[in-house]
């Protein structure tokens, strides 16, 4: 999947499963079930219980759907046909919903039999029951849908044009978008309600991977997941549900919203009047709050969402919305008293991501993020962020490298209209690798080094140049080569 997949692995049981006796054989478990399940088959035919019996029934049975663990009968054919009559045929909801969270359970244990569940003709009833306005009936059936988008056949296309599925999750989203405000007067939302909500983003972002052709209708969400994002508290550490699938459902929803570019319209929600920069300053905002919180191995997986729906907004901002995310992003001129990177502000962190050895998909968006910030200009980019940072970038993607860049590596000095762009801001001349401002620069050290240190130091230096060489893009001299070739190495005894 693309960016923001989700990993079933990594899914709680613990929300609809309280724990089993710890004490509680495996093979004893096994025979509990089992008995437990013909209980609630022969009542399905002979009705012979109570609601409160039959409630509590499954409701033990839920301590047991923990692990795959000696909970075979649960996985047959007769299993997920049981729980899914009681799920979706009982004239009782507390019923149906006590199934429902078994049924969710066995779905997420055993992929198998989720093409059973399809093959029952149940998912239709799933979709229908999204409708109810219950915030119980959302989390369960958004969980149950979500959990088919992976290992079955179901073809979703009919639940979005017969049973309006679409509408459903715009609809729940609103009604979660009411919950919160800016100015913060309203009680925070319950733990299970944002449960719901965290199950229907799940539910949207693999709708809008999987079936772009309905990205229209979904998109018509993307309004109230943006209130939400801006006016959610935002817990520490940042990058947790509800906030991560927040994130990720606005992937797929950033360009087609309403089927229309809104290159510069005023209707696009990401840019609402009067404060157009509200949203992109919360997406900053979160971005800066991670990097300073998580390692680079965490916000490899965290924070690269993020990053991306920052490139994508960027892509459609209106022209005066542009410059507020260059500004906000990019190293600013106040910087370059020392090298670009070595300051504690955002521009200077993303710009050490840039280069992590330990997270490579997030150093991609980044680099590609401070790229289109540059306005794809090879030029622009080397001047914004410093040939040493922008120099992998280029290379790995067959860009040209500006000749005044390697020019100023060389000589500390370039020449024309293009040399000045690289090399001088504000009237100050600058170190075109570092980003420094040269007279700002540190004089050499006056430190001698040892042989055995310069013989390393020669050593390193040829090495780098030999792999610059090897690229082709530039042509540069090796000073070890030319320093042999001139004679001017001494042979040693």
């Amino acid at each position: 999947m693309a960016d923001g997949d989700f990993d079933l692995a990594n899914e709680e049981l613990s929300l609809f499963s309280p724990a089993a006796p710890a004490a509680f054989y495996l093979h004893a478990k096994e025979r509990e079930i089992t008995r437990l399940m013909d209980i609630l088959e022969l009542d399905l035919e002979e009705k012979n219980l109570l609601p409160p019996q039959r409630n509590a029934l499954l409701t033990e049975l839920k301590t047991y759907i923990r692990s795959i663990d000696d909970a075979g009968p649960l996985f047959t054919y007769d299993g997920v046909k049981t729980l899914s009559r009681h799920s979706f045929d009982s004239n009782s909801m507390v019923t149906s919903r006590e199934a429902a969270k078994c049924l969710a359970n066995v779905l997420l244990l055993e992929g198998k039999t989720r093409q059973i569940f399809v093959d029952l003709g149940y998912p239709v009833k799933a979709a229908q029951r999204l409708k109810n306005d219950n915030r119980e009936d959302e989390l369960l059936n958004s969980r149950i849908l979500f959990l088919l988008t992976y290992d079955t056949t179901l073809d979703f296309s009919q639940l979005f044009d017969e049973y309006q599925l679409a509408e459903s999750i715009n609809q729940n989203i609103v009604r979660h978008s009411k919950s919160y405000s800016k100015s913060g007067r309203r009680d925070p939302p319950n733990a299970s309600s944002t449960q719901a909500l965290s199950e229907t983003l799940k539910l949207l972002f693999n709708l809008s991977q999987y079936y772009p052709q309905y990205l229209s209708t979904l998109a018509r969400s993307a309004p109230s997941i943006l209130k939400i994002l801006c006016c959610i508290h935002l817990a520490t550490p940042v990058l947790q549900p509800p906030v991560t699938y927040l994130v990720n459902a606005l992937l797929n929803l950033s360009v087609n919203y309403d089927d229309k570019p809104h290159k510069d319209s005023d209707h696009n929600p990401y840019f609402p009047k009067p404060d157009q920069y509200c949203n992109i300053d919360r997406f900053i905002s979160i971005l800066d709050n991670a990097v300073r919180t998580y390692t680079e191995e965490q916000l490899e997986t965290l924070a690269t969402p993020l990053v991306t729906l920052l490139r994508k907004v960027f892509e459609f901002a209106p022209s005066h919305v542009r410059p507020h995310m260059q500004t906000a992003l990019l190293p600013s001129n106040s910087e370059r008293s020392q090298p670009l990177g070595q300051s504690n502000t955002l521009a200077s962190r993303l710009l050490r991501l840039s280069n992590s050895p330990v997270a490579p998909s997030l150093r991609e968006s980044v680099s590609s993020l401070l790229f289109e910030l540059s306005d794809k200009d090879a030029t622009s980019f080397v001047r914004n962020v410093g040939y040493g940072f922008a120099s992998g970038f280029l290379m790995t993607h067959d860009l040209p490298v500006p000749a005044s860049a390697t020019e100023g590596w060389s000589t500390g000095q370039s020449s024309g209209d293009l040399g000045e762009k690289l090399t001088s801001v504000d009237g100050k001349e600058i170190n075109p690798v570092t980003g420094q401002i040269r007279e700002m620069e540190p004089e050499a050290s006056e430190v001698e080094m040892t042989e055995e240190e310069k013989e390393r130091e020669a050593e390193r230096l040829f090495v780098l140049f030999e792999r610059l060489k090897a690229t082709g893009v530039v042509s540069v001299k090796n000073p070890v080569e030319q320093t042999m070739q001139e004679g001017r190495f001494e042979e040693l005894d």
